[in-house]
């Protein structure tokens, strides 16, 4: 454990969120974050927006495939596209991520295939890809699981660079980006997996896109204070920042993974942005949460405010705005293609590839289930 005297060595993080992209599409100047943009090539820019559209656009096709019963759910992430663009482009490709199961946007700019991310919610595969492809593991459903799954990897590589067994491949100075919600903040699986990295100093990123429901359940009563406030009682920085302002959300993230690199520990991102959708398609959101809150939040869309600063600047021109509206509509087109010729997994593959060897619980559970089809009634031929 490191020593105590170096624990409060930070201040606790602004309650106003890090901001360089004002909500009107101007650029502001921060005296620590805007150095980390500026280097930034225009080719670079232009790949940021462009993820973040095709996502949306992804995501919009998806819910209404679900909508027409070729899914068996859909988790939106309408509205925090900023904040996933941000963080993922600030990584290496190396670097390991532990997504929750709303990560679209991540997922797809690390070369995971729409098709592969629809295996899962189509049911016909149990993962949808290799992790280690990808450096991206398989979509957690479970609330904060995935803190303890990247708490483990990251102390897997401290422990293989302090024996010299370093895989081949993998980077000694290696960042595990732990992605979790607001509502994942209130389980024990978090706390015991931020506990666990302060105390060996692991390389863990938190980044936590706070949408501000945790499904009904609003943010204000989750916690009383910033959430980038919970690291400072760990032992670690936290900083805040703007979700739906793609640069801040970049630079910050850029600061501490260079942080983390340097041997500086865990640290915490607060991504504050909004949940413009339903958390899941089995949600409806206006049973909980008034129009005028939708609407105030519609008018910080991180899309728009960001194609305004391009067009603005010269940054892009209408043309290839243009351009990746179509590229996102033709991949919906060729996305729903690929769903409607998914064929449906084997049952059987369910239950056998669970265990190595055969457990007799699965084949208890197995043996229901077959039981209970079977006990459902043929259609009759009344012709």
């Amino acid at each position: 454990m490191r020593d105590v005297d170096h624990m409060n060595d930070f201040q606790l993080a602004d309650p106003v969120p890090v901001q360089l992209l004002r909500e009107d599409g101007t650029l502001s100047e921060h005296p620590q974050f805007s150095s980390y943009v500026e280097d930034l090539e225009d080719e670079v820019l232009r790949e940021l927006y462009r993820h973040m559209v095709v996502e949306r656009r992804f995501d919009a096709e998806a819910t209404s495939l679900q909508r027409q019963g070729q899914l068996a759910l859909w988790v939106p992430a309408l509205g925090q596209e900023a904040a996933q663009i941000g963080v993922i482009a600030a990584l290496r490709s190396s670097d390991r991520v532990f997504p929750t199961y709303r990560e679209h946007a991540m997922a797809l700019y690390r070369g995971i295939s729409p098709e592969e991310l629809m295996g899962t919610f189509r049911a016909t595969r149990h993962s949808g890809w290799d992790p280690h492809t990808y450096d991206f593991n398989g979509y957690s459903v479970v609330l904060a699981t995935q803190t303890l799954h990247a708490a483990g990897w990251a102390m897997g590589i401290t422990q293989d660079v302090a024996t010299g067994s370093l895989p081949e491949g993998r980077a000694a100075d290696e960042v595990v980006l732990a992605c979790l919600g607001d509502g994942a903040t209130s389980q024990g699986d978090a706390h015991e997996s931020m506990v666990f990295a302060s105390s060996y100093q692991l390389p863990v990123l938190y980044f936590i896109q706070n949408n501000h429901w945790a499904i009904s359940v609003p943010q204000k009563t989750q916690s009383r204070t910033p959430l980038a406030h919970r690291a400072a009682g760990y032992g670690f920085e936290g900083i805040r920042v703007d979700g739906n302002d793609v640069l801040a959300t970049y630079a910050v993230s850029r600061y501490m993974t260079e942080q983390i690199r340097a041997g500086g520990g865990p640290k915490l991102v607060e991504a504050v942005t909004y949940r413009m959708g339903a958390h899941t398609t089995a949600d409806d959101p206006t049973k909980y949460r008034s129009r005028e809150e939708l609407e105030e939040w519609k008018s910080r869309d991180p899309i728009s405010r960001y194609r305004s600063w391009l067009l603005t600047g010269s940054k892009v021109d209408q043309e290839y705005v243009d351009q990746v509206d179509q590229e996102a509509a033709d991949l919906a087109s060729d996305l729903r293609t690929a769903v409607l010729a998914m064929e449906p997994m084997d049952l059987e593959r369910v239950f056998d590839t669970v265990y190595a060897e055969p457990h007799r619980q699965v084949e208890v559970e197995k043996s229901w289930l077959k039981d209970y089809e079977a006990g459902f009634a043929e259609e009759v031929d009344h012709e």
